[in-house]
């Protein structure tokens, strides 16, 4: 163990922690649900997240008789929304397979939906004590920069290294304190951008600081080019109903609803979606109005949403089998829905 760094990290973890819920807290089931809920999540916005969870569903039980509806309502614009899906497969098989007890053999804990090797080291060592290092992306940066290591930390190689090291310098004695440390250090001082080195207790001893290299550390290899989509919305509407369908692909947003869609290759020109409608719908148009377009940025994808208005005294039409009626105001509360479709009701031609 570097007994000087374990012992200044823990030094100021001590005197810079923030107070958040799960740190008062052995139960695994809440270490567990604030773990999923912030991964790929800012704490400040998964916050009302886990609160609103632990209202809901106090304890794994509940969470596990929950329907999946439920979950992604409560879900709703966190994102990544196979991480809310996988967190009801996961509490189910706690509940059915270890009597609602998390299991504490790491090998045990993995292979749990949802549960990789950071969130299963976390639930082990803040719940249990066991020494087992955790790496997230404030670990990978914090080590990268105090040992100076260029390995692409999105590589099979970066976890191996930094794993070992991690494991190095843990706290034997409180590896629970260790990992929250590390990890509050590189959220609160050791920040992506312009961290403040100054001020940094190991500006001394890091060798980024000492070789000017914070702004290069960690390195990342470039992801993948994002994929453009187009999607046009269609939204009938009549006497403040409008119809609505679930996503049943293994695509995003899965379990989610949504207006009918059309998915193109391209931008489409008022006619173009007017004859779309008449033919899969039955439905003659003398106008269809784009009442909005939208783009939304995911991690992988550009979404670029046109809004088409359809108004009708009916829906006596022809439709698919998998729309329903529903009232325009219960999208969002009764019916979990992605932030894109959110924006869009937000819009002023919308608020009925």
């Amino acid at each position: 163990m570097n007994y000087s760094f374990t012992v200044t990290l823990q030094k100021w973890y001590i005197n810079h922690k923030r107070p958040l819920p799960w740190r008062d807290t052995s139960n695994p089931y809440l270490i567990w649900l604030s773990e999923i809920i912030l991964q790929q999540t800012r704490v400040s916005q998964g916050l009302p997240y886990y609160e609103r969870f632990v209202m809901h569903f106090p304890t794994i039980t509940d969470l596990a008789n929950a329907s999946e509806d439920e979950i992604l309502r409560l879900w709703q614009g966190l994102g990544y929304y196979s991480r809310g899906r996988n967190m009801l497969k996961c509490a189910k098989l706690v509940v059915s397979n270890y009597n609602g007890a998390f299991p504490t053999e790491i090998k045990e804990v993995k292979k749990l939906p949802g549960i990789g090797d950071y969130t299963a080291s976390a639930i082990l060592s803040f719940a249990f004590n066991q020494v087992h290092p955790v790496l997230d992306g404030n670990v990978y940066r914090v080590l990268s920069r105090y040992y100076g290591i260029d390995t692409p930390i999105n590589t099979p190689l970066a976890f191996k290294t930094f794993k070992r090291i991690a494991g190095d310098i843990i706290d034997v004695k409180n590896p629970a304190q260790h990992n929250q440390a590390i990890m509050e250090f590189g959220a609160l001082q050791c920040t992506p951008k312009n961290p403040d080195c100054m001020s940094c207790v190991f500006n001394e001893t890091c060798v980024a600081a000492r070789e000017d290299k914070v702004q290069h550390l960690p390195v990342k290899l470039k992801a993948r080019a994002k994929r453009n989509r187009h999607f046009n919305y269609i939204v009938f509407l009549s006497n403040n109903q409008t119809l609505i369908k679930k996503r049943m692909a293994k695509d995003i947003w899965q379990g989610l609803f949504e207006f009918p869609l059309l998915e193109t290759a391209q931008p489409l020109e008022n006619d173009e979606l007017a004859k779309t409608v008449e033919s899969e719908y039955g439905l003659a148009l003398s106008q269809v109005q784009k009442v909005d377009s939208i783009k939304h940025l995911l991690t992988h994808q550009t979404i670029y949403a046109d809004f088409w208005l359809v108004t009708s005294p009916h829906f006596d039409f022809n439709r698919n089998s998998d729309t329903f009626e529903v009232d325009l105001q219960a999208l969002g509360t009764d019916y979990a829905i992605p932030v894109l479709i959110s924006k869009f009701l937000e819009s002023p031609l919308m608020k009925v």
